[in-house]
């Protein structure tokens, strides 16, 4: 690979101060060569090679603003801005219209969570500097940590009219409109990127992004595409790409573009699963429970996974094979709420209640606090004769859903049927006025207080009343 004179230098540098190090001897680097090589110590991680070159760069250069900027910005690195904000104090003095010297002080500003000065030693440098394009990544970067998104986003823009290839400010200025919820906005902002910079790959991932959070299905498509033709290794895009397909309900393709993603990189968990998906959407039963073992075998704890071959077997009415994944599933994890409901679905399939009662009680335990849990918990509790429980777990339902019929309805059957007739009448009358169509909920579940003559003479005035 071709290398420019620069980056050859760059690396003779590097090679001639480790070859220093390992023999002990002390050769001459200029103060330009010291801040490259200490800076590329940063970059890597290391701090102490990093210090030791900054070490020997003072003492060859101890007057050079440069490497005392350096030493600065190491200073505030560590957490040392007092000592940081004196020695930058004495390099104004000699060099006021240094702009590093407005970069670092924001810094330390920034540091001290002093945001707006920050911002103003910015906009101070960003009049000296000829290098614009950084300072306007700072400014929103410090915009972003005063919640100042409008402003962030701005700076953002300004650092890309500066500089077409900065991605870090690209992701940032979508970031923004994101989060300002103008996600129409930066459709339109990328286009005009995408006008100046066709060969964006980041910039058609994002827009592609943007157009599926919007549903627009077809534009998405058309962008993850490019940003596929211009980086064919962009798992990224040939993911987002491959959900696109899905919504578009062209399994065949979907599946050879999740494929790429394994092809591209280790095979992930999510991919085996979308895979299985799609095989089963085209009726490939085989291929499908295939692609599930082999999300599961590839991350045991995912619960989609296991949810997946659970209803996979549940949609070919193979309760008994359902539940013997499910059991799986709970000996590896079984403190998730979504195994516990679907394990209370199929014992209620194959009429084992005490066992859907169990599963509906443990999914409310960790946290499933839907409305048709509460109902089938209730239910599963009645046909085992717990009518008690069921009572306490209506009412401990009323927390969550105070306006619901279908609770409304079962607390007045369940007192009629114990005769608590007032806290019956005062539940019916709760379940007419949130929807008086549905009293036959009474009669299902409920068939000895629906045949009581008070429960039959309050629904016929209700019908009478014409109010529902």
């Amino acid at each position: 690979m071709y290398l420019s004179d620069e980056e050859e230098n760059y690396n003779l540098s590097l090679s001639k101060f480790e070859s220093m190090l390992k023999t002990n001897k002390v050769l001459f680097f200029d103060s330009e060569e010291f801040e490259e090589i200490i800076l590329h110590y940063l970059d890597i991680g290391k701090a102490s090679l990093a210090k030791k070159a900054l070490k020997l760069a003072l003492e060859q250069h101890p007057n050079s603003s440069g490497l005392k900027l350096v030493q600065i910005e190491m200073l505030i690195y560590d957490d040392k801005l007092d000592l940081a904000e004196k020695m930058l104090n004495e390099l104004h003095d000699l060099e006021p219209q240094n702009e590093e010297i407005y970069i670092q002080r924001a810094s330390i500003f920034s540091k001290r969570d002093q945001h707006e000065k920050a911002v103003a030693c910015l906009k101070t440098a960003l009049n000296l500097t000829h290098d614009k394009c950084d300072v306007y990544n700072l400014l929103g970067m410090e915009y972003l940590f005063m919640d100042n998104l409008e402003d962030a986003k701005n700076n953002f823009i300004k650092c890309l009219e500066e500089d077409y290839e900065d991605q870090t400010a690209l992701y940032n200025v979508v970031y923004c409109f994101e989060f300002l919820d103008q996600n129409e906005q930066a459709i339109v902002y990328l286009d005009k990127y995408i006008n100046e910079n066709p060969y964006s790959e980041i910039a058609w991932h994002q827009s592609g992004r943007l157009h599926y959070g919007l549903k627009k299905y077809k534009e998405a498509l058309r962008a993850f595409e490019y940003a596929t033709l211009i980086d064919d290794e962009f798992i990224g895009a040939f993911m987002e790409k491959a959900k696109t397909l899905e919504r578009l309900k062209r399994p065949h393709e979907a599946i050879v573009a999740y494929q790429r993603t394994i092809d591209l990189d280790d095979p992930t968990s999510y991919a085996y699963l979308r895979i299985g998906k799609c095989h089963e959407r085209l009726g490939n039963k085989k291929l499908a429970i295939e692609y599930y073992n082999k999300t599961v075998h590839e991350d045991p704890l995912l619960d989609k996974g296991w949810i997946a071959i659970t209803d996979f077997y549940l949609r070919q009415k193979n309760f008994q094979k359902a539940l013997f994944f499910l059991n799986k599933a709970l000996s590896i994890d079984n403190e998730n709420k979504n195994y516990w409901k679907r394990y209370a679905a199929l014992n209620r399939e194959l009429h084992f209640y005490e066992e859907a009662e169990l599963g509906y009680r443990k999914a409310v335990e960790f946290g499933d606090s839907e409305l048709d849990t509460w109902l089938f918990w209730v239910d599963a509790l009645l046909s085992i004769g717990e009518i008690e429980s069921a009572i306490t777990t209506l009412l401990q339902a009323t927390e969550f859903y105070p306006e619901s019929f279908e609770i409304e309805y079962r607390l007045a059957g369940l007192y009629y049927m114990t005769r608590q007739d007032k806290k019956g009448k005062f539940h019916i009358s709760n379940a007419f006025r949130l929807n008086g169509k549905h009293y036959s909920i009474i009669e299902t579940l409920f068939p000895i207080a629906w045949k009581r003559k008070m429960v039959q003479n309050i629904i016929k005035k209700h019908l009478e009343s014409g109010k529902f």
